[in-house]
């Protein structure tokens, strides 16, 4: 298959999925840009005010890239997740796998549309943000550049998730039990600074932590993180991800029967 080809295919499974999510935005873009304002309003402004300055900013200086990130996570995730889902329960992913497309590129478009919801509704979450404080990127490259990564890095994920669900019901076990405790205790409210030592270095297992800071650098300037050991540790779970997600593509885990 030629490389134009493989453009046009890579081409059409993005704007399918683009599609696929804006065609139902009520249920994929707006619940989070609702959800993300009820935390404004309640951990920015009623509890913020009451817990004061962390680091030289106000709290919901603070939080505010963290809670933009969080949208990022679950937006890019959830968006792989129950697209390649569907596509193998309605038996049409195997139109995709008999085609002359590589495998790479059936996963490459899939990562794409991921990405493309979740810097979708970042940018909308960003935007509800400028409503509550004011935001100065402190370093447009490094804020860009994350939001990228971690889109592809949870797209990856989502579709993992997908490759090894049997049912719907298997597609929100791991949102449930793995993604949003380590989204919440990925120091999006608060510093580690503020937790015992012991708990500093457990939180240092979480890979969301060195997002979070990594991002919150790119905004605000601060950090609690290497950053380079941040982008490190970022590209690294990506590399492994990709690598994971086209082995099962290439053995049709989960789908050849």
């Amino acid at each position: 298959m030629q490389a134009r080809h493989q453009f046009v295919a890579f081409k059409t499974i993005l704007i399918k999925e683009i599609y696929r999510f804006m065609r139902i935005w009520v249920q994929t873009v707006l619940p989070p840009a609702i959800t993300t304002t009820l935390y404004f309003i309640i951990f920015g402004n009623l509890i913020g005010s009451q817990i004061g300055d962390m680091d030289g900013f106000s709290y919901m200086e603070y939080i505010v890239p963290g809670l933009i990130l969080m949208a990022i996570i679950t937006n890019s995730y959830a968006n792989v997740v129950s697209s390649f889902y569907s596509a193998k329960f309605q038996k049409n992913v195997e139109e995709m796998l008999i085609s002359p497309t590589p495998n790479y590129i059936i996963l490459l478009g899939y990562v794409a549309g991921g990405v493309a919801r979740g810097v979708i509704v970042g940018g909308i979450v960003t935007i509800i943000s400028l409503l509550f404080t004011d935001l100065a990127i402190n370093n447009f490259l490094l804020t860009s550049l994350i939001v990228v990564l971690t889109a592809v890095l949870f797209s990856l994920g989502g579709f993992i998730n997908a490759v090894y669900a049997k049912s719907f019901d298997d597609i929100s076990i791991v949102p449930t039990f793995v993604l949003t405790p380590l989204t919440y205790l990925g120091g999006i409210f608060y510093t580690i600074k503020m937790l015992p030592e012991f708990w500093q270095t457990v939180s240092l297992v979480n890979p969301i932590l060195y997002m979070v800071n990594a991002f919150r650098y790119g905004i605000i300037g601060i950090t609690d993180i290497n950053i380079w050991l941040a982008l490190v540790i970022t590209i690294g779970f990506i590399v492994g991800l990709f690598w994971w997600s086209l082995s099962l593509l290439n053995k049709g885990v989960g789908i050849r029967t």
